[in-house]
């Protein structure tokens, strides 16, 4: 009973070591062996998706920067020369009528008459043909509404919105990437699993073929085993294929160079199923969770600036100019203050602040909305947690019987007491469930990870 035991064990062990790297096999010295942490840490460093959220933060870093600008004054500088082909300003005056009367009848007298006549023509005046014009201002806004205050406020929430962003995008490919890992891993397992029943098979093909040449067996049953040996050769095409593939998404999903690695995984890693926490403390440190209470306090910013593009705006500047437009250089400075006070746009900016509360509300309704939806996603996490450990141990079972009913109908074929097909089926049935517990293992990693994320857990 003890070697049966030990036989058991044995098997479990070859099936639950997922992924042992082949460092024994002569071709794996060029290979590179990556665990699952190395994987994740090089998704995360090189995929697109987070190499696209990264540079997010970098432009609303940016556009923080931007708007710290609007306390500062708003300086200007103009410049302007011209030169036309007539002068701008343009008239025609009578000399003689510009003079007061007595000054006109004391000229009279002493003026020629020829002379007199001449300023009582009319003469015609042309300036402004050409000049200069160069002036600087500043201006430094006292009183906009709240608006340079809720733009500073606003864009430091678009920062923190967009660090949000990249912890999910982060989740994500995280959690391509692990179902990439365990979908290679479980192709190898089951690899291994085929390897192991090829030798199982020749083991039956070569029992059977002596038989047929003692005269006590059918021809029939070496058949038989030739065709499932043929399945099985069928089978391990697809699951080298497979492996290929699946290789080719990881390798490009992760920024590897090549595809000629190979996977380790850690078989103690899921010795004990891990605490459940407290879903509604818990949701308060999820990113999803962040991200709406952002959005909330966005919607809040934006309605405040939109009642401040409503209000007066004050704003205090100087100046400095200089023109020559008379035929002369003439420069000045100057102190001055500006009042704008929208009068018309009350009446559609009214509406523009209606509309804003109703966002507001609406971000606050969503927010309340979701996250009873993230609690719930929370509790259904745990439950495929738990579930997949339960189906987990039923594999294990499974493999135990399997092998057991495998082993008594190679004895029963043996003595002559069972046909082929039934030891092939028993065959099969082991087969099954050793691809099933690679599966539920698989599962249970990934179920594992999608519950430490919804709970805003870093990865262990």
């Amino acid at each position: 009973m003890k070697s049966e035991e030990f036989a058991t064990a044995s098997v479990m062990r070859k099936i639950i070591a997922i992924a042992i790297c082949s460092v024994c096999c002569g071709n794996s010295a060029a290979q590179s062996a990556y665990s699952l942490e190395q994987i994740l840490d090089s998704a995360r460093q090189n995929n697109f998706a987070t190499r696209k959220a990264r540079q997010a933060i970098e432009a609303a870093q940016q556009q923080r920067k931007e708007a710290f600008t609007k306390y500062f004054p708003n300086i200007s500088g103009t410049g302007l020369w011209f030169n036309a082909n007539k002068g701008m300003a343009q008239t025609t005056i009578t000399p003689s009528e510009l003079l007061p009367q007595s000054l006109g009848e004391m000229l009279a007298q002493l003026m020629p008459q020829q002379v007199l006549l001449d300023m009582s023509n009319p003469v015609s005046v042309s300036m402004l043909k050409n000049g200069t014009i160069a002036g600087i201002t500043a201006v430094q806004p006292v009183f906009a509404g709240g608006q340079i205050v809720n733009g500073n406020r606003l864009a430091r929430v678009g920062e923190d919105v967009s660090r949000l962003q990249l912890q999910l995008s982060e989740n994500e490919v995280e959690r391509t990437a692990e179902q990439y890992y365990w979908q290679v891993v479980s192709l190898q397992e089951k690899l291994k699993t085929v390897a192991a029943v090829e030798a199982l098979l020749a083991d039956i093909h070569k029992d059977v073929d002596v038989a047929v040449s003692a005269g006590v067996a059918l021809h029939n049953d070496l058949l038989q085993v030739q065709l499932r040996q043929n399945e099985v050769e069928s089978q391990k095409l697809k699951l080298n294929n497979g492996i290929s593939i699946v290789k080719l998404l990881l390798a490009q999903y992760c920024g590897l160079r090549d595809t000629t690695f190979t996977l380790s995984a850690d078989q103690h890693a899921i010795a004990a199923s891990p605490a459940k926490q407290d879903h509604r403390q818990a949701l308060l440190g999820t990113a999803e969770y962040q991200l709406l209470g952002k959005q909330v306090e966005a919607a809040r910013l934006q309605k405040n600036m939109a009642v401040g593009q409503n209000l007066p705006t004050v704003a205090v500047g100087a100046g400095y100019n200089y023109h020559n437009l008379l035929d002369s250089d003439h420069s000045f400075a100057m102190l001055f203050a500006t009042v704008s006070v929208p009068i018309s746009d009350w009446w559609g900016g009214s509406h523009a602040i209606k509309r804003k509360k109703i966002a507001y509300q609406q971000a606050v309704d969503e927010q309340h909305d979701k996250a009873e939806l993230l609690t719930i996603r929370m509790q259904k996490a745990w439950n495929d947690v738990v579930e997949a450990r339960q189906q987990l141990d039923i594999a294990r079972r499974s493999i135990q019987q399997a092998d057991e009913n495998l082993r008594l109908h190679r004895d029963y074929y043996r003595a002559g007491t069972c046909r082929m097909a039934d030891l092939l089926e028993a065959q099969l049935l082991y087969q099954q469930s050793c691809d099933k517990h690679t599966d539920t293992y698989a599962d249970l990693q990934n179920k594992l990870l999608e519950y430490r994320q919804s709970t805003g857990q870093l990865h262990e």
